[in-house]
């Protein structure tokens, strides 16, 4: 009897013993991971080509080079997640198209991130090139590159050139309505069936300056014309796939993911929940007709102090389904198998998508965690340098390359 009781210990060890190894071996397999994504996030140069900070500023102003209460960007939280080339978004509403001074309010934002730096210039610095981003980062400073999004203040071609030295490194087209250059993935009225007569030459002459031509944003319509025309690889600065949230034209079909990467471009993968499942986009548009069915039905100006409070306490009691990092890794994954691990990157949208940045991705210091899910997946330390910044700065490297060519041959 006892020596039955010994083997069958020995055999329940055999089995159980092992499992609870694994069990810990996992653990610490699982620690050494994410360990090895911080380093990697502060061994490579790491881009996000969508941080709305500025816009940000002209609601609540807060020292952002210090550690900041709200929002999901100040410079502490930025080093703790390994980012060095945040692109700040110079937003531009739609209601400037309407009431004008959208070039004024455009060089308001740029004065704003000027003064970033001139307020602390052992932290940020202006990059107008890669090459600026590559020194900036040997340096220790964090790069503050800018992309214009929405292009209502080129009211002209001239414009074109004021913000391209002003530091302006890519173009959203339109926004949310269509304006002079072209329609909107976001606006039911279609003017222009795409680009507008004004916005094939303003593409043709972005390309001239070496400025990224951003399709996140226009209708699909717009997306093609652009295509057919531009001589340099677009971007998509803050899109996701749409094969995820069917029907959802602000993200992106395969074809058009294969057609952007066909050019050269990179699409930047945006972190905002209804972008990335569709519980959460469809739980976001229903959410916004109820709240424009109640606007309308009182006679509220969606732009009033009443409206933002009604929108705020709209989502406190109705919180929408939020999406995970694990999930913005499956927009990563879709593109690379449509495309290659050449063409796709990271725009996040912090500070521009309120409180539906999902778990794991809420604020600038949580990179290594996307880093994570990629090598956990299988990515290489070279994959992950190529999504986290190498791929956008190959692009806007090809964008100068081009315009230096056309210059050179007017």
């Amino acid at each position: 009897m006892l020596r039955s009781a010994l083997l069958s210990t020995l055999f329940l060890a055999t089995i159980f013993l092992p499992t609870a190894a694994r069990a810990q071996d996992g653990n610490s397999d699982d620690a050494a991971m994410m360990a090895h994504a911080r380093e990697l996030a502060h061994q490579f140069i790491l881009v996000d080509t969508h941080i709305d900070v500025p816009y940000r500023m002209t609601e609540k102003w807060e020292d952002v080079s210090q550690s900041a209460e709200g929002g999901n960007f100040d410079y502490p939280r930025a080093v703790k997640g390994g980012l060095n080339a945040p692109f700040m978004s110079i937003y531009i509403p739609a209601e400037y198209q309407e009431t004008g001074g959208a070039p004024e309010f455009a060089d308001s934002l740029i004065d704003m991130v000027e003064g970033f730096v001139t307020h602390a210039p052992d932290k940020f610095a202006i990059a107008k090139s890669p090459a600026d981003v590559r020194s900036q980062f040997q340096k220790g400073l964090i790069s503050l590159p800018m992309g214009m999004e929405n292009g209502a203040p080129i009211v002209d071609l001239a414009k074109l050139t004021h913000f391209h030295d002003r530091g302006i490194s890519y173009i959203t087209l339109t926004h949310s309505k269509v304006n002079q250059i072209s329609d909107s993935s976001y606006d039911e009225e279609r003017k222009w069936n795409g680009l507008s007569p004004f916005g094939e030459e303003v593409v043709h002459e972005m390309n001239r300056l070496g400025i990224m031509v951003d399709i996140s944003h226009v209708s699909d319509s717009a997306f093609y014309d652009v295509m057919a025309i531009t001589e340099a690889p677009p971007i998509a600065s803050h899109s996701s796939a749409r094969y995820f949230t069917p029907g959802f034209e602000r993200n992106m079909t395969d074809e058009m993911i294969q057609m952007l990467a066909d050019h050269g471009g990179v699409i930047q993968i945006t972190f905002g929940s209804s972008f990335l499942t569709e519980a959460a986009n469809k739980s976001g548009f229903n959410a916004y007709a109820e709240i424009r069915k109640y606007f309308k039905e009182n006679n509220i100006d969606q732009g009033s102090d009443e409206a933002q409070a009604y929108i705020e306490q709209y989502r406190k009691d109705h919180p929408a389904p939020l999406a995970d990092v694990s999930d913005v890794a499956d927009h990563i994954d879709h593109a690379v198998k449509l495309t290659s691990i050449d063409h796709v990157g990271i725009g996040s949208d912090f500070d521009g998508v309120g409180d539906t940045l999902p778990t794991g991705l809420k604020d600038v210091s949580d990179y290594p965690n996307l880093i994570y899910q990629l090598l956990k997946r299988g990515y290489s330390d070279d994959d992950v340098r190529k999504v986290m910044g190498e791929n956008l700065l190959r692009v806007w490297s090809e964008v100068q390359a081009v315009a230096k060519q056309m210059q050179e041959h007017n």
